[in-house]
C-alpha cells in the first residue's frame, strides 16, 4: 500500500539568526538503504589487558559468547575498562539484535564512572536502523539526554536523521527536524544533503533546489553530494532535462565531478533509451581528464542496451568502454573483461540472463549461467529465478521444475520469484493438483513465503477452470485473510461460475469481503450492495471492478 504524509521543515537555529523557508513534501516509499558502520574501535590507547580482552572478544564465534566472556570479564577485581572495549561488545549484540542487553551495558558504563560520548548511542541506533526498527531511535535520543547528560553534535545528529530519512519515516524527520534548536545543533553541508535527499524522495525538487540555492547564505557550499542528490531526484521524476541543468549549475559552482556524478547522468540518458547520448557524455567527461568508466558505468549501458533489445550494441558498448576493439559476442566480451580487470559482477550477467531469457533463447541463457560459473561468479536466486522463468516462458515447466529442486539442493533460499512461474506454468498445462501442493511448498517456508503475485496466480488458476468452484471459494478467502485484494478479472470469472450455478448468496458474501478488505467508501459499498439487492449482479461487478482497478491497477506477473 502506497504511504504518503507530509512534512513541514522547521526554521534552523544558528548563530546568524537566520530562518529557513518551510516546504512540505510527500514521502514514496523505497526500500530501506541504511547500513550499519560496525567500525573497529581504536584500540591504540588500550592497555595490555584491554588490548587481550578487545582480541578475544573479537575471536568468539558468536555473540552470546562475546557477551558471557564480557561479563565474566567484569567481575574482576579493578575491571575498569576503555570506552573501545564497550563498544566493542555493543557492536557484537547489535549485529545480532540483542537491544535489551546493549541498553544494559550502557549504564553499566554509566555507573562504572567510564568516561561517555556519544559513539556508543550511535552504535545503538544503527543497530535499530538495521533492523529495520527506526520507531526506536529517538527514544534512544531522549534517553542519552535525560539519563547521561549527553547531547547530540551535528556528526551525531546528521547520521540519525540519515538514518530516519533512509527508513523513509516523514513523521519521526519532522520530529528530528523540529529539535534541532532544542539540542544546539547548527546545520552543516551534509544536515543540508540529508534534508535534500528526504524533499527528492517526496518528489519535491523544486523545494530541494530552493534549499540548495539557499546554503550560501548560511555560509556553506553545496558539495557534489549536494548536486548529485538533487540530479538523481530529476531522473527518477523521468526529467533528465532537469539533472542537466543541475549539471550546468554544478559546473557554475566549480564543484568536483566524481564517477558517482557522472553514472547518475549515465544513468538518467539510458533510462531514457538515450544510449548513443550516454556514450557521447562518458567520451566527454573522460576528454575533460579524470573520469574512467567503473564497473557501475559498465553495468548501467549494458542494462540500458539489453532492455532496448540491442544486446549486439550493449557488448560493442562494453568493449568501447573498455577501450578495446570489436567484440562479436558475449562470452568472448567476458574474457576481454577479465583480462583488463573489469571482471563482470551478477549484475552484468542476470542483465543478459534476463534479455535472453525474455526472447525465448533458452539456450544461450544456459551458456550465460555457464560463463558465470566458469568466471567465479556464483549464480544466485536471482539468475536461477530469471532462468526458470525463461523456461517456463518457453512452455520446458518440467525443466523449470527440476531446477527448482536443484536450487534446493544447494541450500540456495529460494523466493516467489523462483516459485511462482513454476506455479503458473504448471496451471497453464493444466496440473492443478501440482500447482497447489507447491504452493502449499511455499507456506512452510519463511523465505519464499506467498507474496501476492503467488496467490494472484493460484487464484486465478483456479477460476480459469484449474479445479472444483469450492476450491476457488476458499482460496478467495484465504487470499483475503492474507490481506490481499484480488485481480478482478480471476473474480469476474469466478462470479460467472457461481451465477450459472445459482451461488447467488455466496457471491453476495465473497463482493462483501472483497470491499471490505479494499476498503471501499460508504458510497461505493451502498451502490454495488444496492445492484445486488436487485438483482442485477453484472451491473454490481461493473461497478466493483471499476472502483477495484482504480484503486490498484492490474498489473501481470511479468511486470514486476
Amino acid at each position: 500500500m502506497a504511504f504518503s504524509s507530509c512534512l513541514k521543515f522547521y526554521p534552523f537555529s544558528i548563530s546568524q539568526a537566520k530562518t529557513l523557508t518551510h516546504y512540505s513534501f510527500s514521502l514514496k516509499l523505497n526500500p530501506p538503504s541504511s547500513t550499519i558502520s560496525f567500525a573497529s574501535p581504536n584500540s591504540a590507547a588500550l592497555s595490555s589487558s584491554d588490548v587481550k580482552l578487545l582480541d578475544s572478544l573479537r575471536s568468539q564465534a558468536d555473540d552470546s559468547a562475546a557477551l558471557r566472556l564480557f561479563n565474566l570479564a567484569s567481575k574482576q577485581p579493578n575491571f575498569s575498562p576503555e570506552p573501545a572495549l564497550y563498544e566493542e561488545i555493543l557492536l557484537r549484540l547489535g549485529r545480532s539484535g540483542s537491544f535489551d542487553d546493549m541498553r544494559k551495558i550502557l549504564e553499566d558504563m554509566k555507573n562504572s564512572g567510564c568516561e561517555m560520548g556519544t559513539s556508543p548511542f550511535l552504535i545503538l541506533i544503527e543497530s535499530y536502523a538495521q533492523f529495520e526498527l527506526q520507531d526506536e531511535i529517538l527514544g534512544v535520543v531522549h534517553w542519552m539526554i535525560d539519563e547521561f547528560g549527553l547531547k547530540p553534535d551535528t556528526h551525531f545528529y546528521n547520521r540519525m536523521l540519515n538514518l530516519l530519512v533512509d527508513g523513509n519515516n516523514l513523521k519521526l524527520v519532522e520530529i528530528a527536524h523540529a529539535k534541532m534548536s532544542v539540542w544546539g545543533i547548527k546545520p552543516d553541508v551534509s544536515t543540508f544533503n540529508v534534508l535534500i535527499k528526504a524533499l527528492c524522495r517526496a518528489h519535491q525538487l523544486r523545494p530541494a533546489i530552493l534549499m540548495l540555492e539557499d546554503m550560501p547564505s548560511y555560509g556553506l557550499v553545496p558539495d557534489e553530494k549536494t548536486f548529485t542528490t538533487i540530479m538523481q531526484g530529476y531522473i527518477e521524476e523521468g526529467d533528465l532535462d532537469g539533472a542537466l541543468r543541475i549539471r550546468e549549475q554544478m559546473v557554475e559552482f566549480g564543484c568536483s565531478w566524481s564517477n558517482v556524478s557522472v553514472n547518475v547522468i549515465v544513468h538518467g540518458f539510458c533510462k531514457e533509451g538515450r544510449v548513443e547520448d550516454a556514450l557521447n557524455f562518458i567520451q566527454e567527461m573522460s576528454n575533460e581528464g579524470g573520469f574512467f568508466p567503473d564497473q557501475y558505468t559498465f553495468n548501467t549501458l549494458v542494462n540500458g542496451l539489453c532492455k532496448a533489445g540491442h544486446v549486439k550494441h550493449a557488448i560493442e558498448i562494453m568493449d568501447v568502454m573498455l577501450q578495446e576493439g570489436r567484440v562479436e559476442d558475449a562470452s568472448q566480451l567476458m574474457d576481454q573483461m577479465i583480462m583488463e580487470g573489469q571482471k563482470p559482477d551478477k549484475f552484468t550477467y542476470n542483465s543478459l540472463l534476463t534479455h535472453f531469457c525474455r526472447g525465448g533463447d533458452i539456450k544461450k541463457a544456459a551458456d550465460i549461467v555457464q560463463a558465470m560459473t566458469s568466471n567465479g561468479c556464483e549464480p544466485d536466486i536471482v539468475t536461477y529465478g530469471t532462468l526458470i522463468s525463461g523456461l517456463c516462458k518457453a512452455g520446458r515447466v518440467e525443466v523449470a521444475s527440476k531446477l527448482l529442486r536443484s536450487i534446493q539442493m544447494k541450500g540456495i533460499a529460494l523466493t516467489p520469484h523462483a516459485y511462482n512461474p513454476v506455479i503458473q506454468g504448471l496451471f497453464r498445462k493444466r496440473k492443478t493438483t501440482e500447482a497447489i501442493n507447491l504452493f502449499r511448498e511455499m507456506l512452510e517456508q519463511n523465505e519464499a513465503a506467498p507474496d501476492a503475485v503467488s496467490y494472484r496466480i493460484v487464484f486465478r488458476g483456479l477460476c480459469n477452470g484449474g479445479g472444483p468452484i469450492r476450491e476457488a471459494v476458499d482460496f478467495l478467502v484465504e487470499l483475503l485473510e492474507k490481506g490481499f485484494v484480488p485481480e478482478f478479472s480471476s473474480l469476474y470469472m469466478l462470479a460467472e461460475g457461481l451465477l450459472t450455478l445459482s451461488m447467488e448468496e455466496t457471491l453476495v458474501k465473497l463482493v462483501n469481503m472483497v470491499m471490505q478488505k479494499a476498503r471501499f467508501s460508504e458510497e461505493e459499498v451502498s451502490m454495488v450492495k444496492g445492484l445486488l439487492k436487485i438483482r442485477k449482479f453484472q451491473d454490481a461487478l461493473a461497478t466493483l471492478g471499476g472502483v477495484l482497478d482504480s484503486r490498484q491497477p492490474r498489473r501481470t506477473y511479468r511486470s514486476r
